[in-house]
Formats: C-alpha cells, structure tokens, sequence
C-alpha cells in the first residue's frame, strides 16, 4: 500500500473536552470564597465579641459609677441625720420613702447582669434619693440657724437672768440687811427699874424690907418702850441670880433657857408677857417668890427683849437685927 499526502476520504475522530481544569479552577474558587468567607465571619465575630465586650465595660463602668453615686448620697443621708437630732422626726416621716428608695437601688446595684434600662432606673432613683437628701440638708441649715439664734437669745436671756439674778441677791441683801435694822431698832428700851423686897402682913399688908430673913417676895418693875415697835405683844425675859451666883429657876415661873444674841444659851427665872403700844411707855412688874427663905447678899435682875439685855438691876438683902 502507498503512502500519499492527499488528505483520506475516512472522516477523523474530535479530541475529547478536558473538564478537569475547570473543575479544579472552580474548586479552588469555592475553596476560596469558603476561605473568604470564614476570615469575614471571624472577623465580624471579633466585632461583635469586640462590641460585647465594650458594652460589658461600658455598663460595668455605669453600674461602678452609680455605686459611688449611692453610696456617696447615702453618706450625705447620714451625715445629715446624724448631725441634727432635730431631723429624726423628719425623717421617720419620711423613712418609708426613702428606705424604699434604697432598697430598689440596692436590687438593682446587686444584680451582676444588670441591664442598661435598669441601669437608668438606678441612676433615674439615686437623683431622687439625692433630692430628697437635698432637702434635708436645707432643712439642716434652716434649723441651725434657727438653733444659733435660739442660743444667741438664751445667751442673752442667761445675761439678763444673771443680772436679775445679781440686782434679786443685793435687794434681798439690802432687805435682809434693812429687817434686820428694824428688827434690832425695834427692841424694847428698859429704864426705872427697881427691885424691892417686900414683907408681907397678916391682913394683906405689904411692907419694905431689907432684912432679907423679912422678905416674901421681890418685885421687880420697869418700863419699856420702843418708837418703832409694832404694837402687840412681845416676850420679856427675866433672869434672876441669886447672891449664890446661881440663876433662880422655878417650876410654876415656867423658867427655862432661851437664846440670846450675844451669849447663846441662857437659863432664864420667868417670861414676861408685854403688850406694846408704838412708841409708847409700858409699865412692867414681877413679882419673884421663893418657897425657901431669901438669901443674904445681892440680888442681880437683867431684862432680854428680842435677844438683847435691855437692862438690869440690883438689890442687896441685908442679914438683918433683932427688930429688922
């Protein structure tokens, strides 16, 4: 057989498409929208978890500052009622209120996942509480300056009161010091005193004696008077001493002690009722008896009136003779 150039009758077979660049073509093309794909999504997922964790920050940062909000008005709470004792009244009225208030802040303080809304209530609640804490504090300075000037008036009320105080000790010094002027110028003036020994008769007969063997009783008389002495009747006291150096002292006299202004305690014989009339002379006798004999010797009478010795007497008694 010969071999020619001339192209042959027999039709010839086409190549066979080769598919399999393209697919590798288009799997590396999904593969790499799947890569793609995945570096978006991660990267959007850092976002998301970025803006998370920013919103986190942000509410913890609210919720931290809110804390000190509520616990710097809470503070203030205490400050102010615990400065004033004039507010604890106050604030019982208002305790209901102002403890509900704290309690729904606290609610919403403790929870760890707060949210942002209840965030807003908490911070929206603490401006209330802080109103509230507000207005007592102007009630604090309202009532300190009331309280300033109340001590300012009672200081001057204690001035006054002191003063009144000092003028009420010198008058009732000048008047305890006046009475007792009247009261001693208002003693009694003894004068003419005389004391006389007296022998009684058969018959009732009296007679002077100086025998003092003779003598029943003594009779002792004075006047007294005052310009100044109220009228009524005042108590004269009468001390007999007898020539023994002994005071006379008798049951039926009533005799006792009394108290004097210059020598205390003294025994006294008898008390003389007086009846005085304002400057005006009073005529005054007493008459001393004895149920033993008298004794020789001398005989000292002395007047009190309103503690003071007014005068006195003496009388000599004699031993006497055959006849005396």
């Amino acid at each position: 057989m010969s071999t020619t150039n001339y192209p042959s009758a027999t039709p010839s077979q086409e190549p066979k498409k080769d598919y399999k660049g393209l697919i590798i073509a288009l799997l590396a093309a999904g593969l790499l929208g799947t890569w793609g794909y995945l570096l978006w999504n991660n990267n959007k997922n850092e976002q998301t978890i970025q803006q998370k964790e920013a919103t986190i920050a942000q509410v913890t940062d609210e919720k931290t500052e809110l804390q000190r909000n509520f616990d710097a008005s809470l503070a203030r709470l205490d400050s102010v009622t615990g400065s004033n004792n004039a507010l604890e009244g106050k604030l019982t009225e208002k305790n209901s209120e102002i403890t509900k208030l704290k309690g729904e802040i606290r609610s919403i303080l403790n929870k760890k996942n707060a949210t942002a809304a209840e965030l807003k209530r908490a911070k929206e609640l603490i401006t209330t509480l802080n109103d509230k804490v507000a207005g007592l504090e102007q009630e604090v300075a309202r009532l300190t300056t009331e309280n300033t000037q109340l001590n300012t008036d009672l200081t001057a009320e204690k001035g006054k009161t002191t003063q009144l105080t000092s003028d009420l000790a010198t008058t009732t010094s000048a008047k305890q010091e006046l009475e007792k002027t009247v009261d001693i110028a208002s003693t009694l003036n003894a004068y003419n005193i005389a004391v006389t020994p007296i022998n009684e008769k058969n018959g009732g007969k009296e007679k002077v004696t100086t025998s003092a063997k003779r003598v029943d009783k003594l009779v002792v008389s004075f006047d007294v008077d005052n310009r100044i002495a109220p009228a009524g009747t005042a108590d004269v006291y009468v001390v007999v001493t007898g020539p023994d150096g002994k005071p006379v002292a008798q049951e039926a006299l009533g005799s006792g002690t009394f108290t004097t202004r210059e020598e205390g305690e003294k025994p006294f014989t008898a008390k003389v009722p007086v009846k005085i009339e304002t400057a005006k002379k009073t005529a005054v006798e007493f008459a001393l008896k004895q149920g033993d004999k008298f004794q020789k010797g001398n005989y000292k009478i002395e007047i009190y009136h309103n503690g003071f010795k007014i005068g006195e007497g003496t009388r000599e008694l004699k031993k006497g003779g055959l006849f005396g």
